[in-house]
């Protein structure tokens, strides 16, 4: 998942917290090129969680991922622009750290768990994908509690999404039904996103989103690892006893999905208009849900595809019509 404040918008990364204003000076070519790589990277990181629990403790593949990722991020800040590329008060520390766990600790954390265990068990990764859509819906609610009240449409498209949520986990008693636990352990997941993406805009972070990411994976990383180590992970754990694939999509995850895409996303948000950049929430499921479907042959049911469907007709609604507002 991702922590992007400026469109509230899901992934499974953790994009920056705060944004200048947007200076679309780039070649369309670039700009489509790096949209593609955030659609793309972003939608494949909910099948590389997949393939990486499968042999893999889940919270302590999670805090190895974002630990590598920070630690490669902050060297390439300090190398290029020096010892004080990291300087940052107590204040914005600490506002960091509360978002990283909010976004990886809690985000990305409680994601994980739900895709890990054995089948029937485990939540789909396109189904988690779906669910994690609903963010940008979340952070309405959220938004809506402080006084920023939405517009008609955009209560609209939060209500459809919310209806597609109901449609997509409605037990329905086959073999194919949404495993509950799963589902509400990723609703559960979006909910500690939208509160994390909610607070980033309204507390004083690090001007800097790099900088400001860095201590976000930091803390999400140490939380990650402490669950983990009280989950009992660590016990008996054997790296040997890991897969060559789940290796790989750790690595995959960690270059691609926190890095690579991380990067284009950043770039995005100075190169294009937010409206275009926040595509991204509704073709990220559409990418999973079919990467799923192909490689680890996840069911695609009527179910999943109505309630899929509306959901991300929901959230469409809700970027469209935030627009005007959030360019």
């Amino acid at each position: 998942m991702s922590s992007p404040p400026p469109s509230a918008a899901p992934s499974a990364e953790s994009p920056p917290s705060a944004t200048g204003p947007h200076r679309p000076t780039a070649a369309p070519v670039l700009i489509w090129t790096a949209l593609v790589l955030v659609y793309v990277l972003w939608g494949s990181t909910y099948l590389g969680i997949r393939i990486a629990v499968e042999t893999m403790p889940p919270l302590g593949s999670a805090a190895a991922r974002f630990a590598v990722a920070g630690l490669v991020l902050a060297a390439v800040l300090r190398l290029r622009r020096g010892p004080g590329a990291l300087r940052v008060d107590r204040r914005q520390l600490g506002s960091a750290a509360l978002v990283g766990v909010l976004l990886l600790a809690g985000g990305n954390g409680l994601v994980v768990l739900a895709e890990s265990g054995p089948p029937g068990v485990a939540l789909p990764s396109g189904i988690a994908a779906l669910l994690v859509a609903t963010v940008p819906l979340l952070v309405v609610l959220l938004r809506s509690t402080v006084g920023d009240r939405p517009g008609l449409w955009t209560f609209v498209g939060v209500t459809l999404g919310f209806a597609g949520l109901v449609l997509l986990v409605l037990p329905t008693g086959g073999t194919d039904a949404v495993p509950l636990v799963g589902a509400l352990t990723v609703v559960a997941a979006a909910t500690s996103w939208s509160v994390g993406s909610f607070l980033a805009g309204r507390i004083r972070m690090p001007a800097d989103p790099f900088v400001a990411t860095v201590y976000e994976m930091a803390a999400g990383a140490a939380v990650l690892a402490v669950l983990a180590a009280g989950r009992g992970e660590f016990r008996g754990f054997d790296p040997a006893t890991v897969s060559t694939r789940s290796w790989l999509a750790l690595a995959y995850l960690m270059v691609a999905g926190s890095l690579v895409a991380f990067t284009a996303y950043v770039w995005l948000l100075h190169q294009a208009p937010i409206s275009l950049v926040s595509t991204y929430a509704y073709v990220n499921p559409v990418v999973a849900v079919a990467l799923g479907a192909l490689f680890v042959a996840e069911p695609v049911t009527p179910q999943v595809l109505l309630g899929g469907a509306v959901i991300v007709a929901g959230v469409a609604l809700v970027v469209t019509t935030e627009r005007p507002r959030r360019q």
